[in-house]
């Protein structure tokens, strides 16, 4: 059975002046348009609402699933896709609201109830 591929980022508005610029960009584009490229099956993006044992590493959350297992293969087709300026007619600049807390790539290990 394939091992689910996935990259994890944990990102937030670079700073308080620039969080209706990160809502509009991120929330409102990126996170779609990065949906779009052609090996991505999902997306599912949260928001901490609390800390549990200290506070949240970051605001948001973003788990982008990937056809595949290998992750070399999967990030390269996505700078391909994101350097591409007709990847997506919708897509917006990158207006560097965004600031990056940390991201990988995952591979499955167990899973339950799904």
């Amino acid at each position: 059975m394939a091992k689910k591929l996935v990259l994890v980022g944990l990102v937030q508005p670079e700073s308080e002046d620039l969080v209706e610029a990160f809502n509009e960009w991120y929330l409102g584009n990126h996170v779609e348009d990065t949906f779009n490229c052609p090996n991505i099956t999902a997306v599912r993006c949260f928001k901490a609402t609390r800390g549990f044992m200290g506070d949240p590493p970051s605001e948001f959350l973003t788990i982008y699933e990937f056809e595949g297992e290998d992750a070399e293969e999967a990030e390269r087709v996505l700078a391909a896709y994101q350097a591409d300026p007709d990847g997506w007619s919708k897509r917006l600049p990158n207006n560097n609201s965004m600031a990056v807390v940390g991201a990988g790539w995952y591979h499955e290990e167990l899973a339950f109830g799904v």
